[in-house]
């Protein structure tokens, strides 16, 4: 189902990273789909003008207002920077701004005005400096709309990769590991793999957490004593699961695209294969929202800011799929 009589909101993220290059350079095209910037005006002026490129905004101060699609023009919802922007210099000064982009595009999902969310990549550190406690995009949406959980997914293509745990150091990922989160995410990749891409009786992939996936029992007892129980509960709700298997050979990609997304069971694990294969070219979704949210599949990249070498591929990706959810 598509909902493109609505546009998507896209917060353009860091003010000093390649967000305002990657939103300019993709306004440089003519568009099929509705969508518009969430940004200071100024920034992407200034920022245009360094990189070379044309560009006419035109301000709306509502959602609803139509949105330009023509080449090398762009709509843009205001919001205003605490300071002046240095291209890869961050600044704790902008980190409030950084947010108010991404709570006004979820403001707009959540009362109907949009069609998804997009989003640029944000500064992790910088916001924490600022005293803001922020972990990433993915824990502040389902804390700021109010779900249970979500689902950390990103995909290129029929390579889908989702994660057990996110944003956590690598010490804690053991004891984050248990039946009832394993149900929770595996329920909530199903619910997103029937929503958004359609199809009917996914079939899942597992990943064990140990090496070798654990080798019975003799590197780790997390597939014995979590992962498998987790499974054979939710296999006697329906769910078409494989696993725990060795995350070494079930995150090839000739081997994953065997099944509608695999499940990894930390950051690293699955999406260090992911960007190893398709960096620049994946799409980061969250699932488990009231909305759809995708994103880039990489960071803020704070030395090519303002230099024209960024690449917009996978941005162009992260709204190329809400046309299809």
């Amino acid at each position: 189902m598509t909902h493109m009589a609505k546009p998507i909101a896209l917060s353009v993220g860091e003010p000093a990273g390649i967000g305002p290059d990657i939103v300019i350079e993709l306004a440089q095209s003519t568009r099929q789909q509705p969508w518009f910037a969430i940004a200071a005006p100024s920034l992407l002026e200034a920022r245009a003008q360094q990189l070379g490129l044309p560009l006419t905004l035109h301000v709306i101060n509502n959602p609803t207002t139509p949105v330009t699609l023509k080449a090398q023009q762009l709509s843009v919802f205001p919001i205003p920077l605490a300071q002046t922007v240095i291209p890869g210099t961050v600044n704790v000064a902008n980190s409030a701004y950084v947010l108010e982009g991404i709570r006004a595009a979820t403001e707009f999902c959540l009362r109907g005005l949009c069609s998804g969310m997009v989003s640029a990549p944000v500064h992790k550190g910088i916001i924490n400096d600022a005293g803001i406690h922020f972990t990433g995009h993915t824990e502040w949406l389902a804390d700021y709309c109010g779900v249970d959980d979500v689902v950390m997914m990103l995909a290129c293509g029929a390579y889908r990769i989702a994660l057990a745990t996110t944003h956590v150091p690598l010490q804690q990922v053991a004891g984050l590991i248990d039946t009832t989160r394993l149900k929770r995410k595996l329920m909530i990749l199903q619910q997103g793999l029937q929503q958004h891409f359609h199809i009917s009786q996914p079939h899942i992939g597992v990943c064990g957490l140990n090496p070798h996936a654990g080798e019975n029992g003799y590197l780790g007892q997390e597939e014995q004593q979590i992962i498998t129980p987790a499974l054979i509960t939710l296999r006697q709700q329906g769910l078409q699961l494989t696993g725990p298997l060795p995350a070494d050979t079930l995150l090839a990609p000739q081997f994953a695209t065997q099944y509608d997304a695999v499940l990894a069971m930390y950051h690293d694990q699955g999406l260090g294969p992911m960007k190893a294969c398709y960096f620049d070219q994946a799409v980061n979704i969250t699932l488990g929202l009231p909305f759809l949210r995708t994103s880039v599949d990489h960071g803020t990249a704070l030395e090519l800011a303002g230099t024209g070498k960024a690449s917009s591929t996978s941005l162009a990706a992260a709204i190329a799929m809400q046309s299809t959810a």
